[in-house]
């Protein structure tokens, strides 16, 4: 069963206000939930901060338009909506600001492993063997599980029931997918010399 949380007392319809007043006042609730939280925030959570009649899909519209020509937008992510700096800026954010942590600083064959995890999960490190054809180290799942952008799945039924890996949440956010439907396809990761199976082994 779901954990209920418990509630500050909040106006949500606030019928003292004037319509266009009260349709601000909700997309700021809004923007501000969004700038505050730490993962992509879904549009249950969100219908909890405006009136029941308000459509938080208009709201994030007027809210994205508003930002247009900011630094920061609203993106979809994970099933849900966060603030993020546009991608124009990072070169910007790199010079001048503290950002070391959230770099991923992975080599071309950790990228290749991601990849093999996200189009195969949940997938054992054997299944990674078969397709790299060599042993992928704990060392390397440990930098993606260290970046958490891989977690650990189901055990596989394979003899001795090995630990599977499948993608996160962070990974959606990272890659900007809104889910793992939304991966390219591997025609698409060809072209862009993407794929697994051309990933040299460093």
């Amino acid at each position: 069963m779901a954990k209920q949380r418990s509630e500050p007392e909040l106006d949500r319809e606030l019928a003292d206000l004037s319509a266009e007043l009260r349709w601000r006042e909700w997309m700021r609730r809004i923007e501000a939930v969004l700038f505050a939280s730490a993962s992509p925030v879904t549009h249950p959570d969100l219908a909890r901060v405006v009136g029941k009649d308000a459509s938080v899909d208009l709201l994030i519209e007027d809210l994205a338009a508003e930002l247009e020509g900011r630094a920061f937008e609203v993106a979809k992510a994970a099933g849900g909506w966060m603030m993020r700096t546009r991608s124009a800026y990072a070169p910007a954010i790199r010079v001048a600001a503290d950002v070391g942590e959230q770099l991923l600083n992975l080599n071309e064959f950790d990228f290749a492993v991601l990849v093999a995890i996200a189009y195969h999960q949940p997938i054992t490190r054997d299944g990674l063997k078969d397709i790299f054809g060599k042993e992928i180290s704990r060392d390397l799942i440990g930098r993606l599980h260290a970046r958490d952008l891989i977690g650990t799945g189901p055990r596989s039924p394979q003899r001795g029931a090995p630990y599977t890996f499948v993608t996160t949440e962070k990974f959606l956010i990272t890659f900007d997918l809104e889910s793992l439907r939304d991966l390219p396809d591997k025609e698409q990761l060809l072209d862009a010399g993407l794929s697994a199976e051309n990933a040299e082994a460093g």
